[in-house]
């Protein structure tokens, strides 16, 4: 009696169908798509090595005003040319670290065996420290506009100090959001640690 009872419940048990072969071929093919779009950003990345090709033409035409000018000009001046080719080299070093910790935590990893002289840095910034990485660049590169803003005043007038106020302020900006960004790195870290803890 007990074993029709039994059967009887199996049988009235829905059987799992199994998932539609053509869904999982679309379901593949979508799949297949996204990943590949990833592609999309590589003319992205490849624009930005170009634009530091403008960045070393417009360099060189500092450097050279720089130098054709070197026993003429003054202090100031001197000091102002130099910290534009510091600017200048900053954002470049800004675009390296966009472009090959951008491309490998979005693109593609990069083959870097045969490159003896591989950065140990490269491949091993996530987007949290490219972050960082980005906010840091951003801040050295708006206090050497704010000190060329303030060498380059010849007097203090309501309109020059306005500028410098608001250079100083959005500088301000910068360096709170730099340290708000890495204190929530810092504590999502810590966060993440102790959840690994409990878990064991």
């Amino acid at each position: 009696m007990s074993e029709n009872v039994k059967s009887e419940n199996v049988k009235s048990e829905p059987e799992k169908s199994s998932p539609h072969p053509a869904h999982n071929k679309f379901e593949n093919f979508l799949e297949q798509g996204l990943f590949a779009s990833r592609w999309l950003l590589a003319p992205f990345y490849f624009g930005l090595a170009i634009s530091l090709i403008v960045l070393l033409i417009k360099f060189s035409a500092e450097l050279g005003h720089l130098a054709l000018h070197a026993f003429t000009l003054s202090e100031s001046d001197a000091i102002l040319g130099v910290l534009t080719l510091v600017d200048l080299a900053l954002t470049g070093s800004l675009l390296i670290i966009v472009i090959f910790s951008g491309y490998e935590n979005f693109v593609s990893k990069i083959d870097h065996t045969n490159h003896k002289d591989w950065p140990e840095w490269m491949g091993t910034i996530d987007f949290s420290a490219l972050k960082l990485k980005m906010l840091s660049s951003i801040v050295a590169i708006s206090a050497v506009q704010l000190l060329k803003q303030f060498m380059s005043m010849k007097a203090v007038t309501p309109e020059s100090e306005k500028v410098l106020y608001w250079m100083v302020v959005i500088h301000v900006v910068f360096v709170v959001s730099s340290v708000l960004l890495a204190l929530s790195d810092r504590i999502a870290g810590h966060g993440s640690s102790d959840t690994t803890k409990d878990g064991h």
